[in-house]
């Protein structure tokens, strides 16, 4: 009779070992393709990391302009918490001296103990001269209805007026959570690009910042001076727009800067307006609604003009199909066509 062999027990501290050593043989396996080399990231050429970078830095734009407006309503809701709470204080103050009034008047009903009018009347050597100060206590007490009523109604008042504060302090808080979600990706978003344009050589980054400055300088140079756009342009205003954003060309772009050393896109417009006499939105997405819109046939140097499907660029047209525009961190404001990036509206402002 042939022998019967108990099976081999196989522990699970064995197999569970085995199989982690055949995953990680597997995964060097596939790492080194076992000749001993690793597989790295594959070297992107100097046009795929400009590429690369140039779509960091619009997406990093896009996230400012979603940071201006948020720090648009937070400062706009700062402000009103502010005149909220000055109210508040007025009428704090009014009803404390309200309260004043009326402890006085009620002190002054303790002394006279309140006797029945009757009675006083009894009493008094006088009951002319009574009557009289009847009659007044009379007034004094429609008085004294009429100030407890206005003590109600301040108090009232106050309470609405610290429910609004409180109502906006939410919103506050709300905003400036947003404001750092947006400031978190706006850092990543120039973090990568700044890791991209590190793995070029000095050559390289050199090549792309020559061709940039070769761009925009030719682009000036077709415009000698802002005198033959400002000439152009449709009216004082417009002129003086653009006057002014030929004198910011060299300023650094900085997210978030409205001027007058440093911009980001939406920053130069507003300051350029704002140095003409004219208030606009501090955002992309608003300024493109702050006057008329116009085709691109019928651009005037002044006119506002913008990019992106999203509304994330905008700069100022100064005529022969360029504008002066504040890009991204990795160039100053300058002169650059219109044919730069995605066309996607115009709009005059002045």
């Amino acid at each position: 009779m042939a022998a019967h062999r108990k099976p081999r027990q196989r522990s699970a501290g064995g197999n569970t070992a085995r199989t982690a050593w055949t995953i990680a043989l597997a995964g060097a396996a596939t790492a080194t393709g076992f000749d001993g080399t690793g597989h790295a990231e594959p070297q992107l050429t100097p046009a795929q990391v400009k590429a690369k970078v140039d779509k960091l830095y619009q997406e990093a734009e896009a996230a400012t302009e979603k940071y201006n407006g948020a720090k648009e309503q937070a400062d706009a809701g700062r402000q009103r918490i502010r005149n909220l709470q000055d109210q508040a204080a007025r009428k704090t103050e009014k009803l404390n001296s309200a309260r004043e009034a009326l402890g006085s008047m009620a002190a002054a009903q303790y002394r006279d103990g309140g006797l029945d009018p009757a009675l006083q009347l009894a009493l008094s050597e006088d009951p002319d001269r009574y009557l009289d100060g009847a009659e007044f206590a009379e007034r004094a007490g429609n008085r004294q209805a009429s100030s407890v009523a206005s003590v109600r109604k301040q108090l009232r008042e106050i309470e609405q007026l610290r429910g609004a504060a409180h109502v906006e302090l939410n919103s506050l808080k709300s905003r400036q959570a947003e404001l750092k979600r947006h400031r978190k990706t706006i850092t990543g978003r120039l973090d990568s690009a700044r890791d991209l344009l590190t793995r070029l050589t000095a050559e390289e980054q050199a090549r792309l910042d020559d061709r940039a400055t070769r761009s925009s300088t030719g682009a000036r140079d077709a415009l000698s001076s802002p005198g033959s756009a400002t000439a152009q342009a449709p009216n004082a205003r417009a002129a003086a727009a653009v006057s002014y954003a030929y004198a910011k060309l060299g300023s650094p772009y900085v997210w978030g800067a409205t001027g007058p050393n440093a911009f980001d896109c939406s920053g130069l417009t507003q300051a350029a307006y704002r140095e003409a006499g004219v208030s606009l939105p501090r955002t992309t997405y608003a300024q493109i609604d702050a006057g008329r819109r116009v085709s691109r046939s019928e651009l005037r140097p002044g006119d506002l003009v913008f990019f992106y499907s999203g509304i994330s660029h905008v700069g100022l047209y100064i005529g022969n199909g360029q504008m002066i525009h504040a890009p991204n961190p990795s160039a100053p404001v300058r002169v650059a066509p219109l044919d730069e990036m995605p066309f996607a509206g115009a709009t005059r402002v002045a």
